[in-house]
């Protein structure tokens, strides 16, 4: 992380407009602190709906990784089994 990446509190109220701009042309987030602490992450909408989706995965493998220790799982002629039952062929 850059310096320019690190911007006290009182940037943020001074110059929003500014950061927000900033962080939408450079698509790098920028750490808000406050007292000298790392406070909150001010970053683009993109970047930020990329991120929420990739956690969105790695949950959902977290989960079929636990299903898969607990037994819950299904070959793949069992699942086309399955599904053909439940749509109806």
């Amino acid at each position: 992380m850059r310096a320019s990446d690190v911007k006290p509190i009182t940037y943020m109220k001074t110059h929003s407009a500014e950061l927000v701009a900033s962080v939408n042309k450079k698509r790098s987030p920028v750490v808000i602190t406050q007292n000298g602490e790392p406070r909150a992450v001010v970053m683009d909408i993109e970047s930020y709906e990329r991120t929420q989706d990739a956690f969105m995965l790695l949950k959902l493998i977290a989960q079929s990784e636990g299903d898969l220790r607990k037994g819950r799982w299904l070959s793949q002629s069992q699942m086309a089994a399955e599904l053909r039952k439940r749509l109806g062929d």
